[in-house]
């Protein structure tokens, strides 16, 4: 019986490669594809391992396609990426906000479009290289924690559906990191073994996302002016040079002296304040989210716990809710939820993601 046939979202990486190699490897028929997203020819981008940011990226792709010998196609989805992800990261951090843009990627382009693709080229299913793996439990599909745990993606990855996940392959998934780079060196593709990687956004040059604001909005001088740092009370303590310039939990770059360590702990847009507080006042026992989606069913009798951003270790959680038993909600309401002890740095715009037994339960926007 015939293996289906697969579209990989490719990017010219070692990830995508290794995922169209082992692929192969299992009988797969596959059709690559590499979208045109954002175009930025800067040299960190080129030095690094950045996806999907560059020409060179791009045609990288392509060629790793040939040499395996299945077809390539390049889409262009740049105004879809602008209308959508773009379009709310400047929204957001003009709203005072910090977003997280490869989220919403994940959802609406890397999926959303990769599935449509998938169907006007007769693919059965969609592969990408993302480090996190598929169970089914109860009849349901769930997103659970790669087997590399310091690669984990599944943070990134809270919003995809069953429909979703259930034409989903993560070929890396079961695999650490070093292996993958193993298997790229066994077939005989040593740059792409020891090419660095980057975190940084993609369609933000040299990672600085205040230059691309002051480029990217209209009237971004007449929004973002001089405003006024406070305290937790209220006490003006000096002049700052606009609200977007800061983020929470920031410390370096403040432009004032208190004579004691101070962290940015709230932006307020609408008054253009940023109080500063210390790094107790960074801690929090609880927060507000929006429910994008339904939650996955849980277990009651199990701990539910949470991260609030990649590179944290999950707290156990307990959400307040007024419907339980909070699955049959279509989304969008907005919940509170207490850490069985404080967390550190606590971000309006970033997701909390839920998690049982490094099964994904599902997320939400931290309001």
């Amino acid at each position: 019986m015939a293996k289906p046939k697969v579209l990989l979202g490719m990017s010219g990486g070692i990830d995508s490669t290794v995922s169209a190699m082992l692929l192969q490897e299992q009988g797969y028929e596959l059709v690559g594809v590499t979208f045109r997203t954002y175009d930025s020819m800067k040299d960190s981008c080129l030095a690094k391992e950045k996806g999907c940011c560059t020409i060179e990226s791009i045609m990288e792709a392509k060629r790793n396609a040939e040499r395996m010998g299945f077809e390539h196609h390049i889409v262009d989805f740049r105004e879809s990426f602008k209308q959508c992800v773009i379009s709310n990261f400047i929204d957001e951090y003009m709203s005072g906000r910090t977003p997280n843009p490869c989220v919403l990627c994940n959802f609406t382009i890397k999926w959303g479009e990769m599935l449509r693709l998938a169907d006007e080229m007769g693919c059965d299913c969609i592969a990408t290289g993302h480090y996190a793996r598929i169970a089914e439990r109860g009849g349901h599909l769930y997103l659970t924690a790669a087997a590399d745990t310091h690669k984990d993606q599944t943070y990134f990855l809270w919003m995809l559906t069953e429909e979703q996940l259930r034409r989903t392959l993560f070929p890396l998934g079961g695999l650490t990191k070093d292996k993958v780079r193993e298997i790229a060196r066994s077939h005989g593709y040593e740059s792409l073994a020891t090419k660095r990687e980057s975190q940084e956004i993609c369609f933000v040059p040299d990672d600085d996302y205040r230059s691309f604001l002051r480029a990217n909005v209209p009237d971004y001088n007449e929004r973002v002016r001089a405003g006024e740092y406070i305290d937790r009370d209220g006490k003006v303590l000096g002049s700052h040079s606009g609200y977007v310039n800061y983020t929470i939990g920031q410390r370096k770059g403040l432009g004032i002296a208190l004579g004691h360590p101070a962290y940015v702990t709230r932006i307020d847009a609408e008054t253009n304040r940023v109080t500063l507080g210390t790094n107790d006042d960074m801690y929090a026992s609880s927060l507000r989210f929006r429910l994008v989606t339904p939650l996955r069913p849980f277990r009651k009798d199990l701990p539910l716990v949470a991260k609030i951003r990649y590179r944290t270790t999950p707290v156990e959680v307990v959400i307040q809710t007024e419907t339980p038993p909070l699955l049959g909600g279509a989304g969008g309401e907005v919940l509170s939820l207490t850490f069985s002890e404080p967390v550190w740095g606590v971000t309006p715009g970033q997701s909390v993601v839920f998690y049982q037994d490094s099964l994904v339960i599902g997320g939400g926007i931290i309001q």
